[in-house]
């Protein structure tokens, strides 16, 4: 069954994550159990900040149509033409196969980022675009369903990493599965984005397909998805149609992982998913099972999914997550390493991996209110996920080390393509991160200036303007215009940074703790700071124009790591507000940073500085450069030091760089 979606844009929930229908589809289409908080729609929320309104222009106006060019010009887009030749019966010479057999996801994913743009900004030319290429991608489609142009093009050759049959390699390397994910999560974007259903069309029969090949059936393949994600683009097909066997197949998907023999760690299937308690193997599968996970106890109540992702979280949290956010130390296998294996000049950090532990974090924030996982969620947001992509644009990176020898530089695009279609998908959605529902409380998780109108699950339309200049300062103006006066909860967030706790446990610490607290007020009058889960509950009758003032100090802090964390052991990171810092060869004299010395009693102050990679708050102050001279003897030099936003490096060339700089002389290094 197909439901034509006729939804009003301003009903759509969160879209890069999930999608859920609105309230005027009705209960018969959907479960009675879902989220028990529900994030504002990104296109409830209008932002006009100095962060994150510029991005999401530059992302809208360039790098999304520059995607779709690399795509273009690299023959993604070509795969699907000469698929659609071979079936309507003509020769072609070309059969050569994709670079890599998940090619076909590229213009999948830039499609669904394309989709997000016009439900904020109509744009006639795109659109048009979009269903051009949606035609494309029907023509590729087999009879059946199976799109995967690999195996279409030449059936008898495929890519070498296929099977000599469908779906038969893909728990290893064919990625059918995979492409199929996001297809649907594309389709369901679009569907809601425009109200129409070409590209639904395509996702449903292909996903009917996969209704009828995989399950328990005795003539259904035992098979679980090699590479994560269907799961959760099922999910979103459930939501938008309210297909059933959709949301039964990807709890399928779940459960027959670790449940036949050939499973292992880098595919997190040695084991049941529901028996794994560490984040183990290629680190943005693993992202993606957890989400889809989250969503599939959120719609069929299953608390042995939730007890598993909490208990994985703890140790990814606790044991696995770098400073900036970033997840999967090894390059090797793009895996999780052991606890407190976090290299930082080897470290991976996919920037794929950054977006799926974004999705994760949202999810179980949704499933427990609890800030911790918000928190989480804007240190991967400000720091390992936005240093994906580059100030214009145009470049990006594909690991995001922590420390930098010279030898990382941006790219334009990659042979593996997946980091910039992911940041394009991801991007637009970022005001769907600021705030949350349920019941009569709203939550404000994050602070960026702009609008947005909120309706309550009881019924209650509000207002809420912010007006900050986040994340360089910390003051926050907020003003609250209900439709009526009535009472109702405003939970605001307390991030933890402010609360001298960079992370959830004792993976990292402030070496001092703020002497300035934080205050908020309404109308003018101080409130006590009392949490619960991290937030401040502000429970009372709101009237039209009340003011709450939130002020959190953003002094310089230095963090130290725990000392299970050999690479960071004699070292100190900087953070100011949810900004990491890191020291890049431009500013330092002689181009060197890792050979830097920061003792921890030399004085760190603040400026910004607008003309500096489009405006960023810098922190300055003295240092001591290391070397060694013609006898082999160490030798102190002081210097000016300067250290700018992590997610801005390599914006000006190739270089050293280091986040973790020493502040013990036994620790530095001298060249």
């Amino acid at each position: 069954m197909i439901v034509k979606a006729e939804f009003p844009r301003n009903c759509l929930f969160v879209a890069t994550f999930f999608i859920i229908a609105s309230s005027n589809l009705s209960a018969a289409i959907l479960a009675s159990r879902d989220y028990p908080v529900k994030p504002v729609p990104f296109t409830g929320v209008h932002l006009d900040d100095v962060f994150w309104a510029p991005r999401l222009e530059t992302n809208r106006a360039v790098t999304i149509p520059y995607a779709f060019g690399q795509c273009q010009a690299s023959g993604r887009m070509d795969n699907f033409d000469r698929a659609a030749a071979v079936l309507r019966g003509e020769n072609i010479e070309n059969r050569k196969p994709p670079g890599f057999p998940f090619d076909d996801t590229d213009p999948y994913k830039v499609l669904e980022g394309a989709s997000y743009a016009l439900a904020v900004q109509p744009d006639p030319k795109m659109s048009a675009y979009l269903d051009s290429l949606i035609a494309r991608f029907a023509a590729a489609q087999e009879p059946d369903g199976y799109l995967y142009t690999t195996r279409t093009i030449d059936p008898q050759h495929p890519h070498q990493w296929a099977g000599t049959n469908r779906w038969v390699n893909d728990p290893q390397l064919s990625h059918e599965l995979y492409n199929a994910g996001h297809l649907f999560e594309a389709a369901a974007a679009h569907c809601q984005a425009t109200g129409e259903t070409n590209l639904l069309n395509v996702a449903t029969r292909e996903a009917d397909l996969l209704c009828k090949t995989f399950g328990p059936g005795t003539n259904q393949l035992h098979l679980w998805p090699g590479h994560e994600i269907v799961e959760m683009g099922l999910v979103k097909l459930y939501r938008v149609t309210g297909n059933q066997r959709y949301l039964d197949l990807a709890r399928y998907f779940i459960d027959v992982r670790g449940s036949r023999p050939g499973g292992d760690d880098y595919h997190q299937s040695r084991i049941k998913p529901v028996d794994q308690t560490e984040a183990i193997g290629h680190a943005v599968r693993a992202g993606y099972l957890y989400s889809g996970m989250a969503d599939v106890a959120a719609l069929t109540g299953d608390e042995r999914y939730v007890h598993a992702i909490d208990t994985i979280w703890e140790n990814a949290v606790g044991k696995k997550l770098y400073l900036t956010g970033g997840i999967g130390a090894r390059a090797a296998g793009e895996a999780f390493g052991d606890n407190y294996e976090l290299p930082n000049l080897t470290a991976y950090n996919e920037t794929c991996a950054a977006v799926a532990n974004d999705f994760w974090n949202l999810r179980l924030f949704l499933l427990h209110g609890d800030a911790k996982y918000v928190d989480v969620m804007e240190r991967t947001l400000y720091n390992g996920l936005l240093s994906g992509v580059s100030l214009d644009g145009t470049k990006f990176f594909y690991p995001n080390p922590l420390e930098s020898d010279g030898s990382h530089q941006r790219s334009p695009w990659f042979g593996c393509a997946c980091c910039p279609g992911n940041l394009t998908r991801f991007l637009p959605s970022v005001p769907g991160c600021v705030y949350a529902q349920s019941g009569h409380t709203l939550y404000v998780n994050l602070y960026a200036g702009g609008t947005a109108n909120i309706k309550l699950d009881n019924g209650r339309t509000i207002k809420i303007t912010q007006a900050t200049r986040y994340p360089w300062d910390g003051a926050v103006r907020m003003t609250i215009v209900p439709d009526k006066k009535a009472k109702f909860t405003v939970n605001v967030r307390i991030p933890g940074w402010a609360r001298n706790e960079p992370v959830p446990g004792d993976l990292y610490k402030f070496l001092d703790a703020v002497k300035e607290p934080v205050t908020l007020k309404i109308n003018g009058q101080e409130v006590p700071i009392k949490l619960n889960q991290g937030y401040l509950s502000l429970n009372r009758s709101w009237k039209s124009g009340d003011v709450i003032e939130l002020n959190l100090p953003m002094p310089v802090r230095r963090v130290v790591a725990n000392a299970n964390i050999q690479a960071d052991r004699g070292r100190v990171a900087l953070q100011r507000g949810p900004i990491v810092y890191c020291a890049e060869w431009p500013d330092n004299p002689n181009g060197k940073v890792r050979n830097l010395l920061l003792p921890d009693d030399q004085p760190l102050t603040a400026g910004f500085e607008p003309a500096l990679l489009n405006g960023v708050e810098t922190i300055n102050g003295r240092a001591f450069a290391v070397s060694k001279n013609a006898d082999g003897q160490f030798m102190k030099t002081e210097q000016n030091f300067k250290a700018i936003p992590y997610y801005a490096w390599a914006n000006r060339g190739r270089g050293e760089m280091a986040v973790w700089i020493a502040n013990s002389e036994s620790t530095v290094r001298a060249p």
